[in-house]
């Protein structure tokens, strides 16, 4: 089978698309032949070779967290779900053409495979944020760089709670912003007072690590009350660096039940087959994005 592999740390062109060995289901775990992989910004980070305790790396490596594809293979104790299946869930390795699955959920309906590949770490990372922040409902969360795909699921997921939210992004995504229902400004200069104007802020989310910690405890009144998911600086200023996955299957089951209501919807900004991976890493850590960028198998 053809799938991305890096035997070093490195830049995007460490990433090599290799013939490799086809994985197989061990007990508690499915194959599925891939459709789609999710990028997210660990996947690169883990590339570059950041230490991410949660994600210990033996070179050389596959790529990828996340994906959406057919079952092929039961491992032994499996339940509930059968060869021939629609999933999306979490694994590793999974720009690939076949790949195993720790955590999986049947598929929405409505769902295309490039679609759902979009949502297992992005629902898990934006409810674990959501909750260690401690926001409630009725009080306003500020979250910067919101337009990318955890944005995008913290400000469905908080509005649907009743929480407000205050959203940063560039000037092109201010309307995307507001479409989820968030009060949006730009960054840059002056931003600081920009969201002053829009309300006082009870909790704040750093998604971006753009270096905009001490302007968000000064904003939210304390580090305790500001969660980071980008900046591994922040522990140095008091604030939580929130790296360490939650239960997947409970943000899976979530994320289908948001995704039948119709409270959440994550576009597909970009799709990349898995010869342009390094490409789909060089425009994730460019920023900017609007939903989320896939790689289609």
């Amino acid at each position: 089978m053809k799938k991305v592999s890096f035997a070093e740390f490195g830049g995007p062109g460490v990433l090599h698309l290799v013939d490799a060995e086809e994985p197989h289901a061990g007990p508690g775990r499915i194959r599925i032949a891939v459709r789609a992989a999710g990028v997210n910004p660990v996947d690169w980070r883990i590339r570059e070779g950041q230490k991410l305790g949660a994600h210990p790396v033996e070179l050389p490596s596959g790529v990828g967290l996340d994906a959406a594809g057919v079952v092929d293979e039961v491992g032994e104790g499996v339940e509930g779900v059968e060869v021939g299946d629609r999933v999306f869930g979490e694994g590793s390795s999974t720009y690939a053409e076949f790949a195993v699955l720790s955590a999986w959920a049947r598929m929405p309906e409505a769902l295309t495979f490039e679609e759902a590949a979009g949502y297992p770490s992005v629902v898990e990372t934006a409810l674990r944020v959501i909750r260690e922040v401690g926001v409630q409902p009725g009080q306003t969360l500020l979250v910067s760089g919101a337009s990318g795909g955890v944005g995008s699921a913290v400000l469905q997921i908080a509005r649907d709670r009743g929480i407000t939210v205050i959203g940063t992004a560039g000037a092109a995504n201010q309307d995307y912003l507001r479409g989820l229902g968030a009060l949006a400004t730009t960054y840059g200069e002056g931003w600081v007072e920009r969201v002053r104007q829009l309300g006082r802020v009870d909790a704040a989310l750093d998604l971006a690590g753009s270096g905009v910690i001490r302007e968000l405890i000064d904003l939210a009144g304390s580090p305790e009350r500001v969660v980071s998911i980008a900046d591994l600086g922040a522990p140095e200023l008091g604030v939580r660096f929130s790296g360490v996955a939650g239960s997947v299957p409970a943000a899976l089951a979530t994320a289908a039940d948001l995704i039948s209501r119709g409270k959440l919807h994550i576009p597909v900004e970009k799709s990349y087959t898995l010869a342009e991976a390094a490409a789909a890493h060089i425009d994730s850590q460019a920023g900017h994005t609007r939903g989320r960028r896939v790689i289609v198998v």
